[in-house]
């Protein structure tokens, strides 16, 4: 499987790109069950992104401490518009490299490793952006994963034409939004859709 820097070097957009996949109720992979993915890249070498509704046991200011970074109780929430000072959780961004962390942010932020994901939105994937947060110097918003979601050429293609995901163009306010508990549900409100009415759809012969 691809690393996401192979996915996000110099390409072209691909027509999933800064879309949302919202699972259907038939989604085998007990792993993205009830899963929001926020895709980043999308194209004949395959797809990679993040589930932005799984919070980790962990908040940004035990991240600072487990690394080591000073200041910890600088730490501050770069996960709700308002830019209070408090910590945002961390998320399960997917199965994929799970030890590995990534800040999927605002685009007022670019350090060398910065890679823009969409017209609004960047990826950082180095502690110098953990270290920039931490003092204040971070993206005005943005959220913390640890891990990705990534599939194979054609096997997203496949997984689509199996009624596994329904897709939409994303919302950065979702995107950031550090409450997540009903974040499927929004998503799908977004677009107009019932739960109730997906399931009914999902268990038809």
């Amino acid at each position: 499987m691809t690393k996401p820097e192979d996915h996000l070097s110099v390409r072209e957009r691909g027509c999933l790109d800064g879309h949302f996949l919202i699972a259907m109720p038939n989604m085998a992979d007990e792993r993205f069950q009830r899963s929001v993915v926020f895709i980043c890249a999308h194209s004949d070498d395959g797809a990679m992104g993040f589930i932005i509704n799984r919070p980790q046991d962990m908040c940004f200011s035990e991240l600072i401490s487990k690394l080591d970074l000073q200041n910890a109780d600088r730490a501050r929430s770069i996960g709700r518009a308002s830019g209070d000072a408090v910590d945002f959780p961390v998320l399960s961004g997917g199965p994929v490299d799970t030890g590995r962390g990534f800040v999927l942010h605002s685009d007022d932020y670019h350090s060398q490793s910065t890679m823009p994901v969409s017209d609004e939105l960047c990826l950082t994937a180095t502690v110098d952006i953990l270290r920039a947060i931490n003092e204040g110097r971070g993206p005005e918003r943005g959220i913390m994963l640890l891990g990705y979601a990534g599939w194979s050429p054609g096997q997203l293609e496949e997984e689509m034409a199996a009624n596994s995901w329904l897709s939409c163009p994303a919302n950065d306010d979702i995107v950031f939004d550090a409450y997540t508990d009903d974040k499927y549900e929004r998503v799908l409100k977004m677009m107009g859709v019932q739960p109730a009415m997906l399931s009914m759809q999902a268990g038809r012969a």
